[in-house]
C-alpha cells in the first residue's frame, strides 16, 4: 500500500484524524486555477530567516579585536598562536646572509630561532670556511670557539664520506648536494629579559639528488631546543641540541625524480622566518 492510498483510506497518515483540504477542480471550478497551498511562502520565509542567522553568525565570529576591547578588556581574548602573524615588520639586517637584528623580546627571540635552525640545517655547514662564518653569526660570543671545534669533529672526512660527499663537503661532480630545514613552529619554554630556551619542530630533507645516487634525498622531521641569550645588540644561541619527531604518518606522494629534485633545489630559495 502506498502512502497516497493509506492517506485516502484513513483520512490522514496513520489514522490520526487529519482534516485532507480538498483543492478546487480546475474543470468545475469557475474561477480557473487553484489557489497554491500557503506551504510554500512559509517554506521561503523559513529558509530566509536561516540565510539571515548564518550572515549574522559569520559576522559574529569574525568581529575584530576592536568589539572585544570596548566589552572589557581582553580577558575573554583569545590568546594568539605561537606562530601566528603580528603585523610587525620582519628583521631587514643581515650578517654573512643570515636575518640578524631580531626584536629584543618574545617574538624577536622565536624568530631568531627558526632563522638559525635553517642556517645550522644548510648545506653550507658542509664546508669549513662557511660553517665558521654561519657560527660567528649566530653563536654567542663566549661560545664560538666551542661550537667550531665540535662541528669540526663532528664534520669529518667520514661524515661526508657516509652521505656521498667528497672529503672535503663538495658534491661529487654531475651531482646535487641537497640540506635544507624548514620550521614548522616555535614554543619559548623559558624567557626572561635576556635568556630563553626555544623550541623549533623542523622538517629537514638530506641526499644526492643525480643518477645513481646512493644517498638519494629524504625527508625527517626532528626538533631543535636552543638556549638563547641577548649578546651584542642582538640574539645569540649559548647550546643546542635536537631530537627526532614529531613525524606525522607517511602520505602517498610519488618520490620525484633526482632530476627534479635537482632543479626543484636550484630553482627554489629559502625563506626568512620572521613574523
Amino acid at each position: 500500500m502506498s502512502l497516497g492510498d493509506e492517506r485516502e483510506t484513513s483520512g490522514g497518515y496513520g489514522g490520526t484524524g487529519q482534516t485532507r483540504t480538498r483543492l478546487p477542480d480546475p474543470a468545475t471550478d469557475p474561477y480557473g486555477t487553484p489557489r497554491r497551498p500557503p506551504r510554500s511562502s512559509r517554506s521561503l520565509v523559513t529558509v530566509v530567516g536561516v540565510v539571515v542567522l548564518l550572515i549574522a553568525a559569520i559576522a559574529f565570529a569574525n568581529r575584530g579585536d576592536d568589539d572585544s576591547s570596548s566589552a572589557g578588556g581582553s580577558a575573554d581574548k583569545p590568546e594568539t598562536a605561537a606562530t601566528a602573524p603580528t603585523g610587525k615588520r620582519p628583521v631587514q639586517a643581515e650578517a654573512g646572509g643570515i636575518p640578524s637584528g631580531f626584536a629584543h623580546d618574545q617574538q624577536g627571540v622565536e624568530s631568531a630561532a627558526a632563522n638559525y635552525a635553517v642556517s645550522l640545517g644548510s648545506a653550507d655547514m658542509f664546508n669549513k670556511a662557511k660553517r665558521d662564518a654561519i657560527l660567528q653569526a649566530i653563536i654567542a660570543p663566549s661560545q664560538v670557539a666551542g661550537f667550531e671545534t665540535r662541528l669540526d669533529k663532528a664534520y669529518s672526512a667520514q661524515f661526508n664520506k657516509n652521505i656521498g660527499l667528497n672529503d672535503d663537503g663538495s658534491a661529487p661532480t654531475g651531482f646535487t648536494f641537497v640540506s635544507r630545514t624548514s620550521p614548522i613552529g616555535t614554543k619559548v619554554t623559558e624567557y626572561s629579559a635576556d635568556k630563553a630556551t626555544v623550541e623549533v619542530w623542523c622538517s629537514g630533507l638530506l641526499g644526492l639528488a643525480g643518477e645513481d645516487s646512493t644517498t638519494p634525498v629524504t625527508n625527517s622531521w626532528f626538533t631543535i631546543t636552543m638556549q638563547l641569550e641577548w649578546a651584542s645588540g642582538d640574539w645569540k644561541i649559548v647550546t643546542h641540541s635536537q631530537k627526532d619527531g614529531p613525524a606525522p604518518v607517511p602520505g602517498d606522494d610519488r618520490a620525484s625524480s633526482a632530476d627534479e629534485m635537482a632543479k626543484a633545489v636550484e630553482e627554489y630559495g629559502g625563506f626568512t622566518y620572521a613574523r
